[in-house]
């Protein structure tokens, strides 16, 4: 007897893609063809032919040194942020406060982590600038004028505290689950082979939680170094960094060159992406070890 060839089913698209895709269209639009229209600009002349004049054009005094500031700033703030943020976290968790601080700080650390540009500039003007609220209530009640005494807001240190008000927050809500993944087991052994608290945090909880605090130091490092609104809000052109320079050349001001604005957003994407590949790779690292 003839046999009935087997009918295939129609393929239909895989309906569950559906709930990635407004995702995957923003990624796309927004992050995606901007990079590489960046990556295509840093080799590129005005006139679209192909060039590495732009990035011999990095090899300045003044790009040089925009980008070794902007190194230093990332870097001091983001240790001030591992180091302050890493205390209040273990004060939360193991410090035996009351349980009513810990969700009040958590909260507060995540609205704050997203607290930058414009608003955050003003606030702290507003608050310890030159004319702000603190400033003239230090110098009229107490006599204390903080600009004799050398601090200026308006400075690369005035940004360094500025930028801490959202770094700390961002090391609070990254280390806390760290933290809670240290096993109450790991410290009753230690204590029972007769290990001093400080010992224990030495040799057991502190190696174990090294990736996850070089991992949040990699990301706070990525996180100012590519900040722009907030040093711009903050201080203005007077302060030489990269993301400062780069606004200044792609603004289309005379003195601007956008293929050389693009030469500086690429190798600020290699540093960006170098530091959050290595939070990455050491998150993976941390999560190994907490299981």
């Amino acid at each position: 007897m003839p046999t009935e060839p087997i009918r295939r089913a129609p393929r239909r698209f895989p309906l569950h893609w559906l709930g990635i895709l407004p995702f995957a269209i923003f990624a796309t639009l927004f992050l995606i063809l901007p990079t590489m229209r960046i990556v295509l600009g840093a080799f590129q002349t005005p006139d679209g032919g192909f060039t590495l004049q732009n990035m011999l054009d990095l090899n300045t005094d003044s790009i040089r040194a925009a980008y070794w500031t902007s190194i230093k700033l990332s870097f001091y703030t983001a240790a001030l942020g591992c180091a302050v943020g890493f205390a209040m976290a273990a004060a939360v968790v193991f410090g035996g406060l009351p349980k009513g601080v810990r969700s009040p700080l958590l909260t507060f650390s995540g609205v704050a982590s997203n607290f930058a540009g414009v608003p955050l500039a003003f606030a702290f003007i507003a608050t310890i600038g030159p004319v702000g609220l603190i400033t003239v209530w230090l110098r009229t009640e107490f006599g204390i004028n903080l600009r004799a005494y050398g601090f200026n807001l308006l400075s690369f240190w005035g940004l360094v505290i500025t930028y801490l008000f959202f770094q700390i927050p961002l090391m609070i809500l990254i280390i806390t689950p760290a933290l809670d993944g240290l096993k109450r087991e790991w410290r009753e052994a230690a204590a029972v082979l007769g290990a001093t608290g400080v010992q224990y945090w030495r040799m057991v909880a502190l190696p174990i939680l090294f990736p996850s605090i070089l991992g949040t130091f990699a990301l706070l490092f990525a996180n100012a170094f590519g900040a722009v609104a907030t040093a711009f809000a903050l201080t203005g052109p007077q302060l030489n960094i990269v993301p400062i320079k780069l606004f200044a050349q792609i603004r289309g001001d005379v003195l601007g060159n956008p293929n050389l604005g693009y030469a500086l957003a690429f190798g600020m994407i290699l540093i960006t992406a170098g530091a959050n590949l290595l939070y990455i790779w050491l998150r993976v690292r941390s999560e190994r070890w907490l299981k």
